[in-house]
């Protein structure tokens, strides 16, 4: 294409300066911003959607606090739970910093005016949620401290008044398109455009975060909003940033069927119960103790089986019946309001009267960007000690370790937090209650780190800009606008979608990931041939899903591939070709320790994967050792 000449056709660019930007304005992103706002910084926030139509909306259920308003409970309680739900995949430090914070955010977010649903004496109504025990899985424990079933939709409006009383300034509708990088390798900003002009803007930036959220539309069927396009791990990625554990996405177990639309955990949490076309309550014989309320992957693999083995419900016998009758009109109408609405707009179901259908439906991400527990963004540079290895011995039956954590750099002034981030403390399953904790407690956290990097190192200075801040964002740009054939950009997503939904299922198999693999290389030349035939500039929507593809495609290529690496079964990763015989400590998971407890780093420039261990040491006590999983 020659020179790059802004002036040539976009002659409007501004150059905006901020002491942070925030790319994302749901609910990490927006507690990120008030911590900052509240601080004095000059701050902006990007946002695809106007801040409370975010996805963090959708969020039901809870957010997981060892309150103890219901029953006894302590965060030590929630620590290990989170790390045995995380198929010992979580980083052991993180899940303990995250834990013993958990009670403190949810204080602050009371006294910020989050209407929490109450109990007689007052303090917060807590709910069961699945994995969530007491005394280390002896029995459930209500931890989900609950707004109805809207607790998502509750706290993003929180989050917004308390933003717009401190003056954060929102840029609504504004879509970031690349991240600016020096020769160094310091993050100073993003480039974006705005939908309601076209027109393009430098954000420049003494410290740039990431709150994107998730990629769940990577799947054909979804429960996640449609704006959840990977934008922030494909900016990553574009800009040489790894991305880790991209092989776990979670599927939710209760997606209506047909529509895909989530029906919260909050229902099992209130006792509903999952039943097969025989009526069976049959998760009894999956988890004994937690019954309807293990873990995610677990009650989702244990509902494919149950299809699998033909007592699946329906003509096709295809989905699974999710019951709350016995629990009554009232209790459904004052705890699940939401979920009534939902099974009458989208399964023609009155849940107070009659099961609704449902299905395991991909719904999380637990991978991302890798970041540590400040939400810096760090990458491989070395590991102290040796390379880590773990070994179990079959005759003790108990695991050896060598070598110690990994050692990593962060990328100067670049921050991730959120869905969009790998911190890791959801490993390789996430508790239902984790997201919305996992949004707070590091949105605050990043926002104390950046407080404290701005003011301390940065001053009134901001580094220069490279001199071709605009190159590849205006290439991008042109190339859809000199288009003159190729594909719509909407038939690519499809077929992108279509190759991880049939690869990369609830179960897996190594073949089918291996064709995956080679499925979603072969697509690259559409994905960089895409026709936009409306050239306009105004909320031009198909300009959009042509940016988003670039996205897509960056999420679907590090999910295919880690997952095709990864030659074991771990949480939400089940490769049928690895499970292991029933005599075995393991099963039925076919977890491999000694190989594979450690994260997946892959790379787009070359499709290249690397390695860094797993972080056993937790801040201040004992680390939970691995050991098989039941509930």
């Amino acid at each position: 294409m020659g020179a790059i000449n802004p002036k040539e056709d976009y002659s409007n660019i501004q150059n905006l300066t901020f002491d942070a930007v925030i790319v994302g304005g749901g609910g990490s992103g927006m507690r990120a911003s008030y911590q900052l706002a509240q601080a004095g910084l000059k701050v902006a926030v990007l946002t695809k959607v106007f801040p409370t139509r975010s996805h963090t909306v959708a969020a039901q259920g809870g957010i997981g606090a060892s309150l103890g308003n219901m029953q006894e409970d302590n965060w030590h309680y929630h620590f290990y739970d989170t790390v045995k739900g995380s198929d010992w995949l979580g980083d052991q430090d993180a899940i303990e910093f995250m834990t013993r914070e958990a009670p403190k955010v949810v204080y602050e977010l009371e006294h910020l005016g989050m209407p929490f649903d109450r109990n007689e004496d007052g303090t917060i109504y807590q709910r069961p949620f699945g994995g969530h025990s007491a005394n280390y899985g002896e029995k459930a424990v209500p931890r989900a401290c609950a707004a109805a079933d809207r607790t998502g939709h509750a706290l993003l409006h929180t989050l917004y008044q308390s933003n717009v009383k401190m003056g954060t300034q929102f840029y609504v509708e504004w879509i970031a398109l690349d991240l600016i990088r020096n020769e160094a390798g310091d993050v100073l900003g993003v480039t974006a455009i705005d939908q309601e002009t076209g027109n393009i803007a430098v954000f420049q930036a003494k410290a740039t975060l990431f709150a994107t959220g998730g990629a769940g539309r990577v799947y054909r069927a979804s429960t996640n909003a449609y704006i959840n396009t990977g934008d922030g791990l494909g900016m990553a990625a574009r800009a040489g940033i790894p991305l880790q554990d991209m092989e776990f996405w979670q599927f939710h177990p209760t997606g209506v069927a047909g529509a895909g639309v989530l029906l919260t955990e909050g229902c099992r949490g209130e006792g509903g119960i999952l039943r097969n076309k025989d009526g069976e309550p049959f998760m009894e014989r999956y988890a004994p103790t937690l019954k309807d309320l293990a873990p995610r992957d677990f009650v989702s693999r244990s509902m494919d089986q149950e299809i699998k083995e033909g007592r699946g419900c329906g003509p096709k016998a295809d989905y699974i019946l999710l019951d709350m009758t016995h629990l009554g009109a009232e209790t459904i109408m004052k705890r699940l309001p939401s979920v009534f609405e939902i099974g009458k707009k989208f399964a023609n179901v009155d849940c107070t009267k009659e099961p609704i259908p449902v299905v395991p439906t991909i719904h999380y991400q637990m991978g991302g960007i890798p970041t540590n527990i400040h939400g810096q963004v760090v990458v491989p540079h070395g590991v102290e000690e040796g390379e880590f290895s773990a070994h179990y011995d079959k005759d003790t039956k108990e695991y050896s370790y060598k070598g110690t954590r990994d050692y990593v750099k962060p990328v100067k002034g670049f921050y991730a937090i959120g869905e969009c981030s790998c911190v890791s403390v959801h490993g390789a399953n996430r508790l239902g209650t984790s997201s919305l904790l996992d949004l707070v407690v590091f949105g605050k956290a990043a926002g104390e780190h950046i407080i404290d990097y701005v003011t301390k190192h940065h001053g009134d200075d901001y580094q220069p800009l490279p001199t071709d801040v605009l190159e590849n964002t205006l290439k991008r740009i042109r190339k859809l606008d000199d288009s003159t054939t190729g594909e719509n950009a909407q038939e690519v997503a499809d077929a992108i979608r279509d190759i991880v939904q049939d690869h990369a299922g609830v179960f897996r198999t190594q073949a089918l990931l291996d064709k995956g693999v080679k499925e979603i290389l072969a697509i690259e030349p559409r994905v960089r041939n895409i026709h936009l035939k409306d050239k306009s500039k105004v909320f031009n929507t198909a300009r959009v899903e042509a940016l988003e593809v670039e996205n897509l495609y960056e999420v679907a290529k590090a999910t295919l591939i880690s997952a095709a690496a990864r030659k074991e079964c771990r949480g939400a990763h089940t490769v049928v070709d690895y499970e292991l015989a029933p005599d075995h400590p393991t099963y039925s998971y076919g977890r491999r320790d000694d190989e594979w407890m450690k994260h997946t780093l892959w790379y787009s420039s070359d499709n290249r994967l690397e390695y860094k261990p797993v972080r056993f040491s937790p801040l201040t006590v004992e680390a939970i050792e691995p050991k098989p999983r039941t509930f």
